[in-house]
């Protein structure tokens, strides 16, 4: 009883068909919560929105694969990459190990998904149970030639990227739009261009959440782990990736740029 579904492409800026990859099919990945505080209305809105459209393809007859997210690591109090990581941050500020500020915040999602009558999606990973996916992606694009080594940590080579691909084409930014809004952060030296995104992280030695890795002890970048993720479950094409408006950039756009 497949049905017709017109959806808002973010890439496109236009209402499209939806049409499965795979006839009688769905695939969909949502960017969950990131687990060091309590659950607000931005974690509602795409929460509610697209529970709603993972019902109504089950109601259409689809298969449906629908994973959301858990963030448990990697993502920094600036999203430029610097800063403490804003669970281990949480666990320093209370004196819990990170695990439990996670655990606690994520069961706190839950509760309020659960009072929103949200259903809960196919599969929900954990960004901290996916490092080696993660790091074997890093390596990926390494290899093609798109990142760099320094002092430790990996990152993302956004200008030779541009010069093949186009950079900003989900947010609608340039690259000369971009280095003129982006402010200088201390710590950023390893960095070729203020731009770069880290794919992985040396760790800090007072850093707590850390993993062996070829390159140093230490943690993925936060936009990483959606690439992984996504692609672990969905494969490396799927047919919707969904998430709070506020997440077109910098996340979604570096999600495009790694996974392309």
């Amino acid at each position: 009883m497949e049905s017709k579904l017109t959806l808002y492409n973010t890439l496109t800026r236009r209402k499209e068909a939806f049409e499965p990859l795979v006839p009688g099919r769905a695939g969909m990945y949502v960017c969950g919560p990131t687990v060091y505080g309590d659950p607000h209305l931005g974690h509602a809105r795409p929460a509610v929105t697209f529970d709603l459209l993972f019902r109504y393809l089950k109601a259409a007859g689809y298969k449906v694969r629908y994973v959301r997210n858990i963030t448990d690591v990697g993502h920094l109090e600036h999203d430029a990459d610097e800063g403490e990581d804003k669970i281990a941050k949480k666990a320093r500020l209370e004196q819990l190990e990170p695990m439990e500020v996670a655990h606690y915040y994520t069961e706190r999602y839950h509760r309020a998904m659960e009072a929103l009558n949200v259903e809960t999606p196919s599969i929900e990973p954990h960004a901290s149970g996916h490092i080696i996916e993660q790091i074997a992606f890093v390596q990926r694009i390494l290899d093609e030639g798109f990142a760099y080594v320094s002092n430790g940590s990996v990152y993302f080579d956004v200008e030779k990227y541009n010069a093949k691909h186009n950079y900003g084409r989900l947010s609608g930014r340039n690259l000369d739009d971009i280095v003129a809004n982006t402010r200088e952060l201390d710590g950023q030296s390893d960095k070729r261009h203020s731009y770069d995104f880290a794919l992985w992280k040396k760790a800090s030695p007072e850093h707590i959440m850390r993993w062996p890795s070829p390159w140093s002890d230490g943690f993925p970048g936060w936009h990483m782990e959606c690439s992984a993720m996504s692609t672990r479950y969905l494969g490396e094409r799927f047919d919707i990736h969904g998430g709070g408006m506020d997440l077109m950039f910098p996340h979604h756009e570096c999600e495009i740029a790694q996974s392309t």
